[in-house]
Order: structure tokens, then sequence, then C-alpha cells
């Protein structure tokens, strides 16, 4: 079965959760299934959900039958103990001959080139492509649709379409997040749960109050994306080039997702037999009447602000499916003694070869702060390209400044997290400076090494890639990456095995508050819509900063250049108890992320941090001579063990 319109072919794509559901869903208006196996999917919270091999097998039978088309999901990231079953996986893919599968970690893409499968990938939307460097690199990579990102618009994948030639496949309805795909690590941080591993419990649903300049907001729910609906926007999605029109959905119950892809399977033929007749809103209160939360296009039209949020029923559960919520709001874990032993002894067992010397790194905001970090002989510097407010991007006079009395430190550009292609011209000008005297680059996504390392300077790959293993290290390596930066989202026992493993230089963040939550949404908006119910000082930060605020406590957001939201710890993230055994273990590049820090506040902790690489014997009194600038200190996702895929807390 295919649909055409034009010329260009038109594919409403529908989800399944069980056997029993595809086999409905396969006979409905639709032109291909997507759903996930026993294994390395994103959805397997909740039990009894995916199909078997055996299913699998059955499935692609059923619709190949029909006509229709089959994707697998094999979405998640990838850890090293999942590498023997991914190996497994992808042999019986190869041989079940899906039409495709759906891919986050490039690890799989690496697996399937050295074993010499023959596998149709699609990029998933995890992989958050947003810029034609990106799709150039992943058609190269044989990579034969992209997922588009949830923030690029319609205009923009018209775009990019028409210059890559590359299958676009859109969400078109379901359950959105606020966060740019896989830049979502604060469930790791307060449950140990990773999102972008499928096992996240939402803290993005919770009931916060915004507090900013000393005045509280009624906010309620101002991280809780409204679903998504672009039912009566079928002719600006084929006008645009999306191929693939998909509907999310795989833990949706059968009867509400077969509603789902009939109405826009109707729609679709509507439009295809009669455009200049067709009607728009035909069946469209259904949808509405059906509906789980309120709708939005998102960011098919440009960005919706402050209209993507649901502001009613969020935590209530009337219209949740299962009338539950996902978690409630929860402290991030203090360090605690016995928990440092566990660490301990878990580093402990990597046998690896004491680096013979250890470098730090930190990331700045300002030149004030690359001043003193110039000062206290850190070894890499890294300029951030996300500037926080009120501070301003480096100048290119900044630059050649700081480049001019670095000494013995390095200086590198850290470029922003998200990347269009206005950024790439102003970053590739900038780069073709003789004068600039740059050490190097830290990139944020496979767009820029992929554009970048012509210049032929040492690229560091940011924490934000989301590396979990060796495998995936060693793709990006092969592409151009001199190290890279394990992920913040590994609990030990993950976190212990990439260690063990790796075979490519890797740093790691010890020190600072990362940012968990990164947003195309300005909260900051909720301030100038909104009037005050209070009034209320911030208690760890500057009042100028906007926190959100629950019982548990205050996460700091800082607003960039581009007006994207940075969400950070609430506490500090501070791995000096356990530097000794980090030595011990083999790490050699250590990070502090220090763009949030005072310049004077950032030069105790720099000075703190030298001590200890120069003396690991004195970590323990450098630890308990320093007090927290925030709320405390954590050891982040080092608090938990082994994530455990549970049953699910609710279904969406």
């Amino acid at each position: 079965m295919a649909r055409y319109f034009h010329g260009k072919e038109v594919e409403l794509l529908a989800p399944a959760g069980t056997f029993d559901i595809f086999k409905t869903v396969i006979e409905t208006n639709c032109d291909a299934v997507y759903f996930g196996g026993p294994s390395l999917n994103m959805r397997m919270m909740r039990k009894g959900y995916n199909l078997s091999y055996e299913e699998i097998e059955q499935a692609i039978s059923i619709a190949h039958d029909l006509g229709k088309k089959t994707y697998i999901t094999l979405n998640n990231l990838i850890n090293e103990h999942d590498m023997e079953d991914a190996r497994q996986y992808l042999t019986f893919i190869h041989q079940a001959k899906p039409d495709a599968i759906i891919v986050q970690d490039f690890a799989v893409l690496s697996l399937i080139k050295e074993m010499g499968l023959d596998i149709n990938v699609h990029s998933s939307v995890m992989m958050n492509v947003h810029n034609l460097p990106m799709i150039e690199f992943l058609a190269e990579m044989g990579v034969t649709r992209v997922v588009a990102s949830r923030e690029m618009d319609l205009q923009t994948a018209r775009y990019l379409q028409a210059k890559s030639g590359m299958e676009f496949e859109y969400f078109v309805h379901g359950d959105m997040c606020t966060v740019h795909g896989a830049n979502c690590h604060i469930s790791s941080m307060i449950f140990g749960m990773s999102s972008n591993r499928g096992q996240c419990m939402k803290p993005c649903r919770w009931e916060y109050r915004v507090k900013k300049d000393g005045c509280v907001y009624p906010t309620e729910y101002p991280l809780a994306a409204k679903d998504m609906n672009l039912y009566e926007y079928i002719p600006e999605l084929i006008e645009s080039g999306i191929t693939s029109f998909k509907i999310e959905g795989r833990m949706r119950d059968k009867e509400f997702v077969t509603m789902l892809i009939n109405s826009y399977g109707d729609a679709i033929d509507r439009y295809i037999e009669d455009p200049i007749g067709y009607n728009r809103s035909e069946n469209s209160q259904e949808l509405f009447e059906h509906r789980k939360r309120d709708f939005s296009t998102a960011y098919a039209f440009g960005k919706p602000g402050l209209s993507y949020i649901n502001r009613r029923y969020e935590g209530t559960g009337k219209f949740y499916s299962t009338g539950k919520v996902f978690s409630t709001p929860t402290p991030e874990r203090d360090i605690q003694e016995d928990r440092l032993d566990v660490i301990r002894t878990s580093l402990a067992t990597i046998h690896r070869p004491e680096a013979a010397s250890r470098e730090l790194s930190v990331r700045v905001n300002n030149i004030a702060q690359a001043k003193v970090a110039i000062e206290e002989g850190v070894h890499y510097i890294y300029l951030a390209g996300d500037v926080y407010a009120p501070d301003r991007p480096f100048t290119r006079q900044e630059i050649v400044e700081l480049t001019a009395m670095k000494g013995s430190s390095r200086i590198y550009l850290a470029l922003p997290r998200m990347m269009s292609e206005l950024h790439f011209e102003q970053y590739e000008h900038l780069l073709r400076s003789a004068d600039l005297g740059i050490d190097g680059i830290v990139v944020t996504n496979i767009g820029a090494l992929h554009r970048f390392k012509k210049f032929g300077i040492p690229m560091i790959g940011d924490y934000n890639l989301n590396v979990t293993n060796n495998q995936s290290a060693m793709f990006y390596n092969e592409h151009g990456l001199s190290r890279f930066t394990a992920s913040i989202e590994l609990p030990l026992e993950h976190f212990t095995e990439l260690l063990s493993h790796t075979t490519v230089p890797m740093e790691i963040v010890v020190h600072g508050s990362p940012v968990v939550m990164y947003l195309e949404l300005d909260l900051y908006e909720n301030t100038e819509v909104f009037q005050s119910i209070a009034e209320e000082d911030n208690k760890f930060v500057d009042n100028r900063y906007l926190v959100l605020m629950t019982d548990k406590g205050e996460n700091p957001v800082y607003r960039d250049q581009f007006g994207r939201n940075h969400l950070t710890t609430a506490k500090e993230l501070c791995y000096l108890p356990i530097l000794p055994d980090l030595i011990q273990a083999g790490v050699r590049h250590f990070r502090v992320e220090g763009s949030t820090y005072t310049p004077e506040q950032l030069r105790s902790i720099l000075s703190t941090y030298r001590k200890a690489l120069e003396a690991p014997e004195q970590c323990a009194a450098l630890y308990e001579q320093r007090s927290p600038v925030y709320a405390g200190y954590t050891l982040g996702t080092l608090s938990f063990g082994k994530a455990v895929q549970e049953e699910a807390v609710t279904i969406k």
C-alpha cells in the first residue's frame, strides 16, 4: 500500500505496543507500523508490551502480505552489558527483514557495518536531527530516513529535505516532550532512570512554581507539553516534503490508536482525492473529545511559546489513561558515606594503568572566568557556545586576547547544542581566522564534527552526545573526536563498565551544575505573562535568575543568547571524595562545569581540584574544607547502582 500526492509519497505510520494491537492496527487505514522487540527500545517499562522474536517475524510477514511496511524500534542508548544482546538482535533483524530499524545510538550503525549486515536504518527523534550537516553525515553512513527533531518547524523541514533529498518522518499526533531530544537528564539525576533509555519518570509533569526577581508566579505546570495534533494541517505537511506522518502511541490502547489512525488515514485520502474541496475540520471534533491532554501544533509553525503548555488537568489524572501520575517531587540525593564506599569498591574492580598525568578542564561563561582559569593553570578552557545572560557571547577580540595570554592552558571553543545553518556559517567564518589562536573545539552534534573536521584541529565530544559505550566512542573517534565526555546519565554499574572497556580517551564531569534540561521553551516568559502571587527570594542563586520551585527544592534556569533555557541540577555535582579512586581507575581528564559560578567561586573550586589532582591523598581534607555554593552536594547518577526496567508507574 502506498499513497501519493503530486508525485510525493505520503506514508501514515502507526504505532503498536503489542502483537495483539499490531494485528488490529495493520488492518487499519495506515501504510506502515512501528513497534519494539524484546529489548533495546525506548518502551520497555510496561510489562507485557513489545513483541517477541516469533511475533516480530509474524508481524513482518502479515504486513508484507498486505503491501505494508514494518519498522522496529532499536532506539535505546546501549551500555556495555547490552553489546552481546545488540549483536544477537541485529543478526535476528537481518534475517527477519523488516523494512527498517529506528536507531538512536551510533553504536548500532557501527555494529551493522562491522557485522556486514543488510539493514535499512532510520534515525530516531532521539538523535535530535536538526541541521543539514547532520543529515549529510547520516546519509554517508547509509541512513535512509530521519525523524525530525521535535523543535523543527515545517519550513525548516522543507528546506532541509530539498537540500538533502533525505526522507523525513515527522510526529503529527501524540505525547510530546518539552526538552530537546536526548537532552533531558533530570530523571536520571533524581531517580537513576534515564529518559534516553525509555525509563523517564516525568519530572516535567510535576507542579512547579516559577520564581524570579523576588516574585512567585502561579504557573502550575510550566514544563508540561500539550499533545501534538496536526490533523487539520495535512496539506502543509505534504507541501513541506514530509514523507512519513508518525503517530505517537506505542503505550496506548487498541481502541484509541485505531481511532487516531482511521481519522488521519481518512483525512489524507480525502485531501488526495479532492485537495481544492478538502475540509480540514471534518471529524476534528472526535479527536478533541477523545484527547488525553489539550492540543498544540507544537513547533510545526514556529515557536509556540506558552501556548505549548498544558495548563489544565495535569497531575489530576483526568486525562491520563490510568488516572495515575508518574512520580512526585523528589530531591536530588545527598552524598552519603556508605554510598561512597560502594562506589570505591566498584571502581576498585577496574584494572587499568593509573594515568601518569591528570588534566583539568572547565567550561566558562565569560572572559573573567576564563582569565581565572588561566591564572589557576587549568589545562583546557572551554569557552561556552550557549552563554547564560546577562553575559554575552565571546567576541572575536576576547578570544584573541585569551589565546594570547593562555600560557600552558589550551583554549577550545564550545559550540551551541542546537546549531542552525546560520550557526554553521558563523562558526566556519570564525574558524577560518588565521590569528584566532584556539586549540580546538568542543562539539555537541555529529553535524559539527562532520563539517569542521576539515580544519584539522582537535575536537572533543561534549556530554550531550550521550556516549554510553565504547563502540559509540570508537565511532566518534574514527570520525574525528580526539576524546569524548562520558554521558552524565550513567549509573554506577554502567559507568564502571564504560570505564573498564573504553579504548578512547574519556573525560568526566566531576563538579558543577550540569544542564539536565535543554529547552527551546522560554520559561522566563511566565514572568512576563502572569502576575506574581507572592514575594520570596531565591535560596541559592541571584534573584535575576529564574528557578523552578517545588517543596523539595529549587532548580535554577539560565537563559542563553538564543532565548533557549538551561535547567540545571539544584545541588552541585561533586566527585572530590572519589577522585583518588577515579585516578587509580585510569581516568585522566576531569571537567568542572563552571559557567554558573562567580569568578571568585570558580577560582576556589579550580584551586581545590588542581591541588586534588596533584596530591590525591589530600582529597578527603580538601572535601571537608569546602562548602557547597548551591543547595548541597550530590553524586548525581552514581547515587544509583543499575537502573532496573520496572513495570510502568502509569501509561501516557
